[in-house]
């Protein structure tokens, strides 16, 4: 007995220390990848990662090629082939990340590092042992190179184990995500016979507050709202005119809080007309989602929230208020009366709504309130003839989408999941957006999204971080799935 023990032990150390190099590479590729900054506007370093993705599965046996339009980040398309296979399934992922404040980083955005728990930067490869608590902080390192390196690790994986996908895989990297996605229509529009696979899984965005891995079926969609209002032509003394000059910002505050109340709830009318309730399956699926309220309410050091549970509240339609500009506070505060008032707001959309069924009632329920709509700047005149004037400018904005979770694919993909030691929290939709429509049409193709990096990543912020965790468990469920699908 006491024999099987040593062998036992043995044979771990073994094969710990032989799984060691392959995460060290792992590391390492990741470091070279994360060291190229990726704003979409800097089209040479645009390019330079474009390429180094093209290397990274060129190396592993796929192929490879550039889809290009004018004036836009090219997409990097791979295709890894199986003899026989009657589909193809693409997952996508982009490479271009978030603008970056250095001053407000520990350490350079473009300069990967590794740190412990505690924060201290840890030399990792020299350690005796890699700790899956270890977090490696870059821009772009959760949002969302995570995914590109993770597919890229898997397939190695999968040729190291001898295995073969059943189905054709196709990876697709887009370049101007964080940009807003200006030219994926146009993309999908001129490359119809690469971009319309049979069914699309999206590698974005984190997994669930538990910890647990997420697999999405939807994402809301999204319209945003410059709103203007305006008071007098020049700054005026707020005690010699203050109760008889309309102020701006109090308008302004008044004509949001017409709009929605403390609690959420959006109060123009017949705003929630279009809403479809969620189906048996998704109301099935929100009772699943494990309750992580109290643990957030810790987290971000606020003692009650606008709704009871944070996935109801995803299903349904949201205003938020992203800002308010009049005026100065503080050192810089003056007893004036300002000329205008502005605030920019974005409108979260479910099924069946669409930005221009939402447009059409903001802007009724605002004419309701007494102002006239305008969309340029008012002039004298303008000013002169109406008592109250906003000014809108609305974004273009995009409709949401979701795919039911009873699909035949979205029932194998969660069992694959649940087979590979991933059992995944299902959840109808993402509260954030995401132009999922576009890879449904034009047949309703399936969608599903997949995320893999840490929720506490700091995406689009300071210190964004990948815990190493869950690039490992990245890493095994894209093996499962590449292996499983058929």
């Amino acid at each position: 007995m006491k024999r099987l023990t040593i062998l036992i032990l043995l044979f771990t150390t073994i094969s710990a220390r032989a799984a060691a190099p392959s995460r060290r590479a792992t590391i390492a590729e990741f470091f070279d990848f994360l060291a190229i900054p990726n704003l979409a506007s800097d089209a040479p370093n645009i390019a330079r990662n474009a390429a180094t993705i093209q290397a990274m599965f060129e190396k592993r046996g796929a192929s490879t090629r550039l889809l290009t339009l004018d004036g836009a980040p090219p997409i990097v398309v791979v295709d890894l082939s199986s003899p026989g296979a009657t589909r193809t399934i693409a997952f996508y992922a982009h490479y271009d990340g978030q603008p970056v404040d250095p001053s407000q980083w520990k350490s350079a955005p473009w300069t990967p590092i590794v740190r412990d728990a505690a924060g201290n930067d840890v030399d990792w490869r020299n350690a005796a042992s890699i700790d899956p608590e270890w977090r490696l902080y870059a821009r772009s390192a959760g949002d969302d190179k995570a995914p590109i390196i993770a597919m890229a690790a898997a397939l190695d994986a999968l040729h190291d184990s001898g295995r073969k996908p059943a189905v054709n895989l196709r990876f697709v990297f887009e370049g101007e995500e964080e940009a807003g996605s200006p030219h994926l229509a146009a993309y999908l529009a001129k490359y119809p016979d690469v971009l319309r696979p049979d069914a699309w899984i999206l590698c974005d965005g984190p997994v669930h507050q538990s910890r647990r891995m997420q697999l999405v079926f939807g994402a809301r969609g999204v319209v945003d709202l410059e709103l203007t209002v305006y008071g007098p032509v020049k700054g005026l003394h707020d005690g010699h005119y203050g109760n008889w000059v309309p102020n701006p910002i109090i308008r302004l505050t008044h004509l949001i809080d017409s709009m929605r109340d403390e609690n959420g709830r959006i109060l123009i009318p017949h705003f929630y007309d279009d809403v479809k309730p969620p189906s048996g399956a998704e109301q099935e699926a929100m009772a699943r989602i494990p309750p992580v309220e109290a643990d957030l309410k810790r987290e971000f050091g606020i003692a009650a929230t606008e709704g009871l549970k944070l996935n109801d509240l995803l299903m349904l339609p949201a205003l938020n208020v992203r800002g308010i500009q009049s005026g100065h506070v503080g050192a810089l505060a003056s007893n004036t009366i300002q000329t205008e008032a502005q605030a920019s707001l974005d409108f979260r959309l479910v099924p069946a709504e669409t930005p221009e069924s939402v447009k059409k009632l903001v802007e009724q329920h605002i004419e309701s309130q007494g102002y006239t709509i305008v969309r340029t700047t008012p002039d004298a005149a303008t000013r002169l003839a109406h008592s109250k004037i906003a000014k809108l400018t609305w974004g273009a904005g995009y409709p949401p989408a979701r795919t039911p979770l009873d699909l035949p694919l979205s029932r194998q993909i969660s069992e694959i999941m649940h087979t590979a030691g991933h059992d995944p929290v299902r959840v109808p939709t993402l509260g954030g957006s995401i132009p999922m429509y576009l890879f449904q049409q034009p047949a309703n193709t399936p969608v599903l999204i997949l995320p893999i990096a840490n929720h506490d990543d700091n995406q689009h912020a300071a210190n964004e971080n990948l815990r190493l965790q869950n690039l490992w468990d990245g890493i095994d469920v894209y093996v499962a799935l590449f292996e499983g699908l058929k």
